[in-house]
């Protein structure tokens, strides 16, 4: 028995979930919009360590501090600027189901 193909685009995804939950295809958007929306609103809160997505991670702001880095091309010191990055870091449960 083969396995069925896994979707890879939003649109198959919407369509797989929308399979799953019996709704149509637009409350599957409606309902990954809102849970991106969430994601993102709780990554940006101040004073909290990032969003838990149960079963899948968690998604955080880390500052990275200014640091001096060297171009591979040419060999040259240069200097990298502090910034703010979007981490999202899976959670054990998640890396247990794919690594096995």
């Amino acid at each position: 028995m083969a396995k069925s193909a896994i979707p890879t685009t939003k649109s198959g995804i919407m369509a797989e979930l929308a399979a799953a939950g019996e709704i149509s295809k637009k409350q599957a958007v409606a309902v990954y919009d809102k849970l991106v929306e969430i994601a993102i609103k709780g990554a940006k809160q101040e004073g909290k360590k990032g969003i838990t997505l149960p079963a899948i991670g968690k998604v955080k702001l880390i500052k990275r501090p200014a640091r001096t880095g060297r171009n591979p091309a040419t060999g040259e010191t240069i200097k990298i600027k502090a910034k703010t990055v979007v981490k999202i870091v899976a959670c054990k449960a998640l890396k247990d189901a794919i690594l096995g």
